[in-house]
């Protein structure tokens, strides 16, 4: 399914270009190739334990007001829902570190406020899908496909696959907890990407792991523990779900952000943060700030560039955009420190550009034209 014609090296030279005209430039997407927004964690109000952690009005618009023009400019738009809805239903879960215990159970009618803003795909797999236990879980995913959200995540339903602009377009989803497509089940969860690819023209995945706070802004490259638990390797994870054919796999999870990574030609967002939430989390320094990324994919499935639009919560919460661009600085930062060798360059303005090497270069260079290195 990954056979079209990938487009001159001259057009993407001048798309590469127009790097430094306005926010998304162009048409969401084409025959050329697809547009995915990204973005992190999603909570916007909880009726448990009180009322009280519902939005001003209980009116959960506003929340996502400002950033619905960049979500609803992409050929498809993913999330991670964190959190369920329960109606006033579900048992909710018990804690043995009553500290840091969060239930969130949002109003079935806060559905409408996601896709009133352009979010074509959830991700379920995280924690909090399993904060009302069984029921939980089984009246979410009712809700969303009564109301016709796709999604993906369960262990029920790991992945799913949508049609737009005349292409499928598989998504999976994976976190290390119970009733989620397990993140840790790495062979596993190769089969199922690779399944996608052989059926679909573009492959999405997303996973919930690795330790959560302001202490936990870098990638390992090993196992992460956090509260006594193994939250997994997700280094490892992208690396082969990408290797099984993935295009572009973005995470979430450390209510952090973390750096990119180009890994054969498809990027990895190690972690998006949170995105858009109201009361009941920790916004305070790195957990308030967080990226939209927005992905174009050439035909073939490979990177050809991305966009960070910086995103903070101020308050109790709900998505601004940051006019001092803190996350780009802060995403360009970890890169540097966390995949010194990764092949992309981040500008001031949030642009992701692949840098070629000397290869590359020589390869792509006309039979007159010298090969230029980037220095």
């Amino acid at each position: 399914m990954k056979e079209r014609l990938f487009f001159s090296v001259l057009f993407i030279i001048v798309f590469l270009t127009s790097s430094s005209a306005q926010v998304f430039p162009g048409t969401s997407g084409s025959a050329s190739g697809i547009s995915v927004v990204s973005v992190g964690d999603i909570m916007l109000g909880t009726n448990y334990p009180s009322a009280s952690y519902l939005p001003p009005r209980n009116n959960c618009y506003p929340l996502l007001a400002e950033l619905k023009p960049y979500l609803l400019d992409a050929t498809v738009t993913a999330g991670n829902l964190e959190g369920v809805f329960a109606g006033e239903g579900g048992t909710a879960k018990q804690c043995k570190d009553t500290l840091n215990c969060y239930v969130f159970r949002m109003p079935d009618e806060y559905l409408d406020c996601i896709m009133d803003a352009g979010f074509d795909l959830l991700s379920l797999a995280n924690n909090h899908i399993n904060d009302f236990g069984y029921e939980g879980r089984i009246n979410t995913s009712k809700l969303l496909e009564e109301k016709g959200m796709d999604y993906a995540g369960l262990s029920t339903k790991p992945f799913t696959i949508i049609e737009r602009e005349g292409f499928k377009i598989g998504f999976a989803a994976f976190a290390p907890h119970t009733g989620t497509a397990d993140l840790k089940d790495y062979e596993g969860a190769k089969k199922i990407v690779s399944m996608l690819n052989d059926s679909c023209d573009f492959v999405i995945v997303y996973f919930h792991g690795g330790a959560e706070g302001k202490d936990y802004q870098h990638v390992t490259r090993q196992d992460e523990d956090f509260l006594g638990f193994n939250r997994g390797n997700v280094y490892r994870f992208a690396h082969d779900v990408i290797d099984a054919g993935a295009d572009l796999v973005m995470g979430s999870g450390p209510h952090v952000s973390r750096a990119v990574e180009l890994y054969n030609n498809r990027l990895i967002g190690y972690s998006l943060g949170n995105f858009s939430t109201w009361s009941r989390f920790n916004l305070a320094g790195p957990n308030g700030i967080c990226p939209l990324i927005k992905t174009w994919l050439a035909p073939d499935g490979s990177f050809v560039k991305a966009q960070i639009v910086p995103v903070y919560q101020p308050g109790e919460g709900g998505a601004r955009i940051d006019p001092e661009k803190r996350v780009i600085y802060k995403i360009k930062e970890l890169t540097k420190l966390d995949f010194p060798e990764t092949l992309l360059e981040i500008t001031d303005e949030g642009w992701i550009l692949p840098i070629q090497t000397e290869i590359d270069r020589n390869k792509n260079a006309g039979p007159n034209e010298p090969a230029l290195l980037i220095q």
